[in-house]
């Protein structure tokens, strides 16, 4: 079994979207049986909170089913030795990542949209406001570590 986890901030917006668009997919092609997928806050400043509104809304929109008990929750460094991947949605949450798990010796951890070829971030949408963009990343992202 495979085991990602997906990271951002608060894991409000992003890495929860992440999650259930992977999820989504994986139920599609019948998968769901092979992978385990979480997500998490490499922050404390949202945890207990549940995924933020607006995302919430575009999940929905695109007819994305999500576990509406989930919340936050912030990464651990259990988690390294748990996933087979975490993946990042920015520079940023690698940064912060590094006060939790220091070092990466198993090449685990890895940039969402470099599964793209792209180099840039899965940009925030608790500050863009555009979470349509958002969900477009990721969903271009996960297509992408499905064929892996």
């Amino acid at each position: 079994m495979k085991r990602i986890l997906f990271v951002c901030h608060g894991n409000i917006c992003r890495s929860p979207m992440a999650e259930f668009i992977f999820k989504a997919m994986l139920r599609a092609r019948g998968l769901e049986d092979e992978y385990y997928v979480e997500s998490a806050a490499v922050s404390t400043e949202e945890i207990g909170n549940g995924i933020y509104p607006p995302a919430r809304r575009c999940l929905s929109q695109h007819g994305v089913r999500f576990d509406t008990g989930k919340t936050a929750r912030q990464i651990t460094l259990a988690d390294y030795s748990r996933f087979d991947r975490i993946i990042c949605m920015d520079r940023s949450n690698l940064s912060w990542l590094k006060y939790i798990i220091p070092s990466d010796p198993e090449g685990k951890v890895h940039l969402m949209m470099s599964y793209t070829g792209h180099t840039r971030d899965v940009a925030d949408p608790w500050y863009t406001g555009d979470f349509e963009q958002t969900f477009q990343d990721i969903l271009e992202a996960c297509e992408c570590m499905l064929k892996l």
